[in-house]
């Protein structure tokens, strides 16, 4: 019992270490690639944490597996670096009792893993979703630049010679409004100021000391100016404020287990109606006593041999209709299923990799006999590779029907877990050690004679 709760004690440190340094990186790449829509709307602080949480969810789901696999290998590795391992072996401690602990706890963690995926993650990318909506249908903020023309505002193209940027002051004023196309209006001032309503919904500007000139498109002759002392203009800024969007259809991500089973037995009712008016249309031309067949009469007539071919050609053309978009539906329905299934399957795949990379980790580190983190991250990266490739290869592969979605989502678990038996029975046997002076080779001649020289000082 002790040695257990020792051997899971050095895996804490690391799984949390590396489950911040992965999220770490995840966020990052996260940033880098939404930054350009993000930046320059204006948008509220707490709308971008919402927006990250809300992504953390999914980043968590595929962090968690690669944090024990990076922890297993650092903590294994420190033992048989230490000697750890050799001392527990000549106590009569085989590899299976060492492993007992970490693995228990994958299953534990792997358990956790899948509800959060089934419960949280769905609701998380939902919510992800839409707010990424909202932001990318965001226009940015309202920007005046003296000496151009703004037409940012819907309707409107403002002209601003003068920005005083301490007062927020503008001076030198030309506004042309198209919100009434029979009409041209345009609207100068000396000085002016604009500002949002509190609700955020309307632009306003004050002018002070200007003119309004008025013109009739289709009257030409009619004109009118108007001089003010002090004019208001109330402007639609609605594209300007951010409107969060509630509820919508949610897609396969979306979904929990259930539902998309509950969906998934739908489809396949539907499926069953779609073969069964298949095979009825079919049926009509195999059948003697079909309708299809009864358009030839007992008797034929000579002169009626053209509208009794008439007749028929219609009717094979009908049912040519029928039977090819029954099929289209039916084959889309089989990609819907597919769909669905592989989300299913990989709500259940994702979280059992945990128990898989227990079964990897634990041999590898011991062949390894380096705890570092650099070592770990290395190897683990190899199999991160060889795991995602399979994962996505396969879910690709299920929806578009080259095999079934369990094997599209299983298969990645089936090879590594496979491998990571066979390295255990082999690192309980007998004990092997991973060298990497195969890669000292590759360093150039002049490294190592000035590493030596250091090493000698």
């Amino acid at each position: 019992m002790i040695a257990h709760r020792y051997i899971l004690k050095a895996h804490l440190i690391p799984f949390v270490f590396s489950t911040l340094t992965l999220m770490g990186i995840f966020l990052l790449q996260f940033m880098m690639k939404f930054a350009d829509r993000l930046v320059g709307k204006g948008l509220d602080t707490w709308l971008l944490i919402q927006l990250v949480v809300f992504n953390l969810s999914w980043m968590l789901v595929l962090v968690i597996p690669m944090a024990t696999l990076v922890a297993t290998l650092m903590a294994y590795g420190n033992f048989s670096q230490n000697n750890e391992i050799t001392i527990l072996k000549s106590s009569g401690v085989s590899l299976y009792r060492m492993m007992s602990g970490p693995f228990i706890a994958s299953i534990l963690v792997a358990i956790l893993l899948f509800l959060f995926n089934d419960k949280v993650l769905p609701d998380a990318n939902h919510q992800a979703r839409l707010l990424m909506q909202d932001i990318s249908q965001q226009k940015p903020t309202l920007s005046l630049e003296p000496g151009f023309f703004s037409q940012e505002v819907s309707n409107y193209a403002i002209l601003v010679r003068e920005i005083n940027s301490t007062t927020n002051e503008l001076s030198g004023l030309t506004i042309y409004d198209y919100t009434t196309p029979a009409k041209i209006n345009v609207v100068t001032a000396n000085k002016g100021k604009i500002y949002f309503t509190a609700d955020q919904k309307n632009l306003v500007m004050d002018l002070w000391q200007g003119e309004i000139h008025e013109s009739d498109v289709k009257n030409s002759g009619l004109y009118r100016k108007l001089i003010f002392d002090k004019h208001r203009i109330v402007m639609d800024g609605s594209q300007f404020s951010f409107h969060q969007s509630q509820g919508g259809i949610r897609g396969e991500r979306e979904l929990d287990v259930d539902t998309m089973r509950t969906i998934v037995s739908n489809f396949r009712a539907e499926r069953e109606q779609q073969i069964n008016f298949l095979n009825t249309e079919t049926n009509k031309f195999f059948l003697a006593d079909s309708s299809f067949i009864s358009v030839f009469p007992k008797t034929v007539v000579v002169r009626d041999d053209r509208l009794i071919l008439a007749r028929v050609l219609d009717k094979i053309r009908t049912a040519k209709n029928n039977i090819t978009s029954k099929s289209r539906s039916i084959e889309f329905t089989d990609r819907e299923i597919e769909k669905y299934e592989v989300e299913i399957y990989k709500k259940y795949s994702i979280p059992a990799a945990c128990i898989i990379f227990i079964l990897i980790g634990a041999p590898l580190g011991v062949m390894v006999r380096k705890g570092g983190f650099g070592v770990a991250a290395g190897i683990s990266l190899f199999f991160f590779l060889i795991y995602w490739a399979f994962l996505i290869g396969g879910e690709k592969l299920a929806e578009r029907g080259f095999f079934s979605p369990f094997i599209g989502m299983w298969a990645a678990n089936f090879v590594l877990g496979f491998l990571g038996i066979i390295l255990t029975i082999k690192t309980n046997r007998e004990t092997v050690t991973i060298s990497f002076n195969f890669f000292k080779k590759l360093v150039p001649k002049r490294f190592k004679l000035q590493q030596e020289t250091d090493e000698n000082y």
